[in-house]
C-alpha cells in the first residue's frame, strides 16, 4: 500500500504528460506554444547551418532575387514587351521575384520535413509541428531582408528617378500578407510532406510543379496581362491574390476583384486544416514508413 501511494504522488508531480493521439482533431497545437523556445532555437540552427561556411554569407539573400528580377526585365520587360501596369521594372519583377521565392520555400521546406528530420523525430519527443513553423520562420527572416532592399529601391525610384507611385495604406497589411504567403506554403507543404513518407517520387513531381506555377502566377506579368479565357487560374491558383494585392497596396497599380481574395483565403485556410490533420496523423508511424 506504501508503495501504490508513493507511486500515485509521483505521478500528480509530473509537469507533462505524452498521450497518443487518437481524435481525428486532435492536433495538441497548446503544445506548439509550450515549446515555443524551441521554435527560435531551429530557426537559429537553420540560420547558422546554411551560411556557416558561405563567403557572402546571409548577402546571398539578396544576391539571388536581384539577379532574378534583373533577369526578367530583360526578358520579359525589354524584350517580350509584357506590361507591368507602369510600374518601374526593377521594383516589379523584384517584388514578384521576392513573394514567389518566399512561398516556394516554405513549400519545399515544410515538404521535406519528415525526411529531413528522421533522426531526430526518431529519437526524442517535442511537437513536430514546431519544425515546419521555424523553418517558415526562417524563410520569413530572408523575405524581411529581401524587403529592405526593395524599400531601397522604391526610395531611389520616388527620389533619385522621380517616379511617382501611389503607396496606399494598404501597404500596412504587409505583415498579414506574408502571413497569408507563409501559410499557405507551408500547409501544402505538410500535405506532399504526409504523402512523400510513403512516395518519395512525389518530390520530383513537385519541383517539376513549382517550375509550371510559376507561369501560372503574375510574378512576370500582371494580372491584367491575362487573357479572359485563362482568367479561371486567378480563381485556382491561391498565390496570385497575395502577389497582386502586394503590388496594388505598394504601387498603386494593377487590380484585383473581391471574389478572388476571398477564393484564395478559403483555399489557404482549407490546405490549413487538411495539412494540419493528415500531418498530425502521419506523424504516428512515419518512423515505421520513411
Amino acid at each position: 500500500m506504501a508503495e501504490t501511494a508513493v507511486a500515485k504522488s509521483d505521478s500528480q508531480n509530473w509537469t507533462k504528460v505524452i498521450t497518443a493521439k487518437k481524435r481525428l482533431l486532435d492536433l495538441h497545437l497548446r503544445d506548439v506554444w509550450d515549446y515555443r523556445y524551441l521554435i527560435k532555437m531551429f530557426v537559429k540552427r537553420d540560420f547558422i547551418v546554411t551560411y556557416k561556411q558561405t563567403i557572402l554569407g546571409p548577402l546571398w539573400y539578396l544576391v539571388q532575387p536581384l539577379i532574378t528580377a534583373v533577369m526578367y526585365m530583360f526578358i520579359f520587360g525589354k524584350m517580350a514587351k509584357v506590361g507591368t501596369d507602369g510600374v518601374p521594372f526593377i521594383l516589379f519583377y523584384f517584388a514578384g521575384t521576392m513573394l514567389w521565392t518566399y512561398f516556394t520555400a516554405c513549400l519545399d521546406s515544410c515538404s521535406k520535413v519528415f525526411t529531413l528530420n528522421q533522426n531526430v523525430f526518431g529519437k526524442v519527443y517535442f511537437p513536430r509541428l514546431t519544425s515546419p513553423i521555424a523553418t517558415c520562420g526562417f524563410h520569413m527572416i530572408k523575405l524581411a531582408i529581401q524587403f529592405i532592399l526593395l524599400a531601397v529601391i522604391f526610395l531611389y525610384t520616388i527620389f533619385i528617378q522621380k517616379h511617382q507611385i501611389n503607396i496606399s495604406l494598404l501597404a500596412l497589411t504587409f505583415p498579414l500578407i506574408v502571413l497569408w504567403i507563409g501559410i499557405l506554403g507551408g500547409s501544402l507543404g505538410l500535405i506532399i510532406s504526409s504523402l512523400t513518407t510513403k512516395y518519395r517520387d512525389l518530390n520530383i513531381l513537385l519541383g517539376f510543379g513549382i517550375q509550371l506555377g510559376m507561369y501560372a502566377t503574375p510574378v512576370v506579368y500582371p494580372l491584367s496581362e491575362l487573357p479572359e479565357k485563362f482568367s479561371w487560374l486567378a480563381y485556382a491558383n491561391p498565390m496570385c491574390a497575395p502577389i497582386e494585392y502586394f503590388r496594388i497596396a505598394f504601387y498603386g497599380a494593377g487590380h484585383l476583384d473581391s471574389s478572388i481574395v476571398l477564393t484564395s483565403l478559403g483555399i489557404t485556410f482549407a490546405l490549413a486544416f487538411f495539412g494540419l490533420v493528415l500531418f498530425t496523423r502521419n506523424e504516428r508511424n512515419f518512423v515505421d514508413v520513411i
